[in-house]
């Protein structure tokens, strides 16, 4: 089961992303969905680190889920995606609503410090414009990490079909 939070990490889920990522996350700001035994399995991130714009809201943490989604990308899925986007015109708008879901949760969870930097910079088009995990053509996949992270948090097309069509979330178990 997933829990949807929007929590700052202890220092002990800290200790633990760690270990998920092999190394300390940089503009970590909340951890948005854990298992049942609250294991954090995507993080929510700033929108900007450093002064420099990080499109990728949702990052996949868990280290179950990434290695069966990296299996799923070693076999090819992104391809027959990608060939499902071009013929499939219901998926596509699905997979486009998708990316706006992305990017106005991107807007709603700025502070107001945040939206002021990245006016500032000139980095709202770009925050605008870039969808999931920073990708700017909506009709590619490029990463089912980002696409399964926000599927956790949000509405991912792409998430839904990997859980009803390859149960990716039952690697959870």
């Amino acid at each position: 089961m997933v829990i949807r939070t929007n929590q700052v990490p202890s220092q002990q889920q800290l200790v633990i992303i760690a270990e998920q990522l092999g190394r300390t996350p940089h503009g970590t700001e909340a951890i948005a969905a854990t298992d049942e035994n609250g294991m954090p399995l995507v993080l929510r991130m700033a929108p900007i680190i450093d002064d420099k714009p990080f499109p990728t809201l949702y990052w996949l943490c868990d280290k179950r889920l990434k290695i069966e989604l990296s299996r799923l990308e070693a076999g090819g899925i992104i391809k027959q995606l990608e060939l499902r986007l071009q013929s499939d015109q219901d998926f596509l708008a699905g997979y486009h609503r998708s990316h706006e879901d992305y990017i106005a949760r991107r807007w709603h969870y700025m502070s107001t410090a945040q939206q002021e930097t990245v006016e500032r910079l000139g980095y709202r088009p770009l925050l605008e414009a870039r969808g999931i995990g920073g990708l700017g053509n909506w009709n590619q996949v490029r990463c089912l990490h980002t696409q399964y992270a926000h599927h956790l948090c949000g509405d991912n097309v792409i998430g839904e079909w990997l859980d009803n069509e390859l149960a990716v979330i039952d690697s959870l178990s």
